[in-house]
């Protein structure tokens, strides 16, 4: 299987992470003109388990490091297999809502808030696990990360309190997504074995372990989503039948922006091995500022914002890029 040969390399893979992880969600924009978010999410996960086979069946099962992907599935023991599919089942738990809150209040709140949250919760709970890096920079990041989250969701307040049109419901969608969301990694990561050119009896090559965490999240989907559909969050609630009425555009945009959310996914755990896995997903959660971006400056998320509003997301955007700098730095 392919494995990453340095920590400069892992560094860019994480960088990549942060860009997929920051602009799926730009495909569930595009389609939410014609596109009820549940029916969008059905493909997204779709999207997911496809890219996660095809990695698979390719880097996980060609080079000599390793073990090759299917000779891996057969010697997996089970709790590892289980562990990888649990991660799967509470990432969807959080990414559900995560979507919710997107379609509510947009990225540029739904992204700092929550996955900002999920970075905090993921950088302590993963190092807890396994502390690599320099516990003064890693936790100086996190505090900046923290004073960013604020700040963004004191620029929803204000922005909300002003426009009668605009829900706080997304803010606390975020929240609940960003606490889940925090904790899923480190059961994905406890099922592989940690030097990914030494292989564990019974634990996971990395390549396995996203198909097993797209597995998850592809079974868990049926209830998820089909308690979304009938108890939608904004909306009348929505039947399956019209999912097949879908043109091949809004399927399309589903089955994309899974494709790339589980790129940024399968390059954060290859770049685990040398990056260690507090870094590679504290990294990949810089997908906040993309998100941010993109929210803010493209899709004019803010437009109707009041005076000062614009001057905290600027200050906001500072803090996590600096932040991120310091987790860059931990290592």
């Amino acid at each position: 299987m392919f494995i990453i040969p340095s920590y400069s390399l892992a560094v860019l893979f994480c960088v990549i992470t942060m860009l997929c992880w920051g602009s799926w969600a730009n495909t569930q924009k595009l389609a939410a003109g014609t596109w009820r978010f549940e029916l969008f999410y059905w493909d997204y996960v779709v999207g997911i388990l496809l890219l996660s086979l095809l990695f698979a069946f390719t880097f996980g099962s060609t080079g000599e490091g390793g073990r090759a992907f299917l000779p891996d599935v057969r010697q997996a023991d089970g709790r590892n297999l289980g562990s990888a599919i649990v991660g799967g089942v509470i990432f969807n738990a959080a990414n559900i809502l995560l979507g919710a809150a997107i379609s509510i209040a947009g990225m540029s709140v739904a992204f700092p808030v929550g996955i900002g949250l999920a970075l905090v919760i993921g950088v302590i709970v993963n190092y807890l696990d396994l502390p690599v890096g320099n516990a003064g920079l890693l936790f100086g990041g996190v505090a900046l990360i923290i004073v960013a989250i604020l700040l963004n969701a004191g620029a929803y307040r204000r922005t909300a309190s002003s426009n009668q049109g605009v829900s706080t419901r997304g803010l606390l969608l975020s929240v609940v997504a960003g606490v889940l969301m925090g904790f899923f990694y480190r059961y994905v990561a406890a099922s592989m074995f940690p030097d990914f050119s030494v292989p564990e009896p019974g634990k996971l090559s990395p390549y396995t372990a996203v198909v097993f965490f797209a597995l998850g999240i592809f079974l868990s989907n049926f209830l998820f989503n089909t308690l979304l559909m009938y108890r939608p969050f904004v909306g009348p609630p929505v039947r399956y039948s019209a999912y097949f009425r879908g043109s091949f555009r809004d399927h399309g945009m589903g089955v994309l922006g899974g494709m790339i959310w589980c790129v940024g996914m399968s390059f954060s755990i290859i770049a685990s091995d040398k990056a260690g896995p507090a870094i590679s997903y504290g990294l990949g959660q810089g997908a906040t500022v993309v998100a941010a971006l993109w929210g803010i400056y493209v899709w004019h998320e803010f437009r109707n914002a009041p005076k000062g509003v614009g001057m905290l997301l600027n200050i906001m955007l500072l803090c996590y890029v600096v932040g991120l700098g310091l987790i860059i730095a931990a290592r």
